[in-house]
């Protein structure tokens, strides 16, 4: 199934207006809107905005049966410096073979080619394929991985699903996971003059810290490699703390997960260390929990999560790994099997509802959230051919089991 040329122009187009359209974290609705145009004009069965402002086109084919739910996020990152970027982050300027623009890798250039992919494999295959293709762009991955996913999978309950973030045209069986753990010291406010009536909390957190740093070991998982503690930022409260001894202080850790670490497993951690220090020192009192994210959806529904993203991994013979990598083989491609080492909406489908999930698309991990980020505009057509392949190779048969 590889493109024609006006397949391939038709696919840059769509894109190109897709990264014309900003679409920070809660802020998706142009892309929607135009997203959901796309689907309609390109022959979608039924096209669905949820609660959330998640997008879902679906394509029903012969008798029904397995459904397969290709997913991107609409959201991106923001610019933090224009002045050093060289190409408008929002011009979508062609140069040289790329595709320039915020979101061209992260991920406006994959969820452009899902959504031609499913049409194309409607038009050429339709009569001869039965299942049903789900495309969905959703909101809020970069602040919230896998929460407004969850609306979609309770929704439409897929058999399986591939995240098309970018893997470079490898094929990605798992990830790591990600917490993000609050760790608070408290001591008692004072006169910045007379430090003796007072209790600091950062000087308690100062002490803290080092013990963590020196008794967490973290374990090793022998593919997706070490799970991570690393602390973030430090909070005084008040702050600023003009003349004003602090009577609290917060700690954020990133902790990146293995599969099977459970949030009372990371907290637990982090707990034993915690009652230990202060066993030692009675001044100490500290506590451990997980972050709470809170926001809104452009549609006005908050959206609101504990900050823990589970790890998954499904075996390389795993009927919907090897489906996938029939299917890209059956367009010319030979793609290595890796994992994702950052986190992905992977951690709903796969870390917690079990569904078979993978991740493909084009462009470098590397180019996610650069200044000048761009795609190859090969890799954008090679991607469309995968997620077709991918497709066809799932409804012919080759797997969704959840085994």
């Amino acid at each position: 199934m590889r493109l024609s040329e006006e397949r391939k122009q038709q696919l840059l187009e769509d894109c190109r207006e897709m990264i014309r359209r900003p679409a920070l974290s809660g802020q998706e609705k142009n892309k929607a809107e135009f997203i959901e145009s796309v689907m309609k004009a390109l022959g979608y069965d039924e096209v669905v905005v949820d609660a959330m402002g998640n997008v879902v086109g679906r394509i029903r084919l012969g008798k029904g049966g397995v459904r397969v739910l290709l997913e991107g996020h609409m959201d991106h990152v923001d610019i933090p410096d224009l002045s050093k970027w060289t190409h408008d982050p929002y011009g979508a300027e062609v140069e040289g073979g790329r595709l320039y623009g915020r979101a061209t890798t992260d991920m406006t250039g994959n969820l452009a080619a899902m959504i031609h992919a499913a049409a194309n494999v409607k038009k050429d295959l339709g009569d001869l394929l039965d299942g049903e293709i789900l495309v969905a762009g959703v909101v809020h991955e970069e602040c919230f991985e896998g929460v407004a996913s969850e609306l979609v999978g309770e929704a439409f309950k897929p058999d399986c699903v591939v995240i098309g973030e970018p893997s470079n045209l490898t094929l990605k069986r798992g990830q790591r996971g990600r917490a993000e753990v609050v760790v608070e010291t408290y001591g008692k406010s004072a006169h910045s003059s007379d430090p003796s009536v007072g209790l600091n909390a950062v000087k308690k957190m100062a002490k803290l810290l080092l013990a963590i740093e020196e008794r967490f070991v973290p374990k090793t998982h022998p593919v997706l490699g070490k799970g991570i503690l690393e602390v973030t930022d430090i909070i005084s409260n008040p702050y600023p703390g003009a003349s004003v001894i602090p009577e609290r202080c917060t700690a954020t850790f990133d902790r990146r997960l293995l599969v099977g670490e459970t949030r009372e497993v990371v907290l637990a951690q982090v707990q034993e260390i915690l009652d230990a220090e202060m066993a030692k020192d009675p001044e100490l009192k500290a506590s451990v929990s997980l972050a709470v994210g809170e926001d809104r959806c452009y549609t006005g529904a908050p959206i609101r999560a504990e900050r823990f993203a589970p790890a998954w991994l499904f075996d390389e013979n795993h009927p919907v790994v090897q489906s996938a990598l029939a299917g890209l083989r059956s367009v010319g491609q030979e793609p290595a099997l890796s994992h994702y080492y950052f986190c992905t909406n992977g951690s709903y489908y796969a870390g917690k509802a079990g569904i078979p999930t993978i991740g493909y698309g084009g462009s470098l991990e590397t180019l996610a959230h650069v200044v000048d980020e761009y795609i190859e505009l090969d890799q954008l057509n090679a991607a469309c051919e995968g997620y077709a392949g991918i497709i066809r190779a799932i409804l012919a048969g080759r797997g969704c089991d959840r085994a």
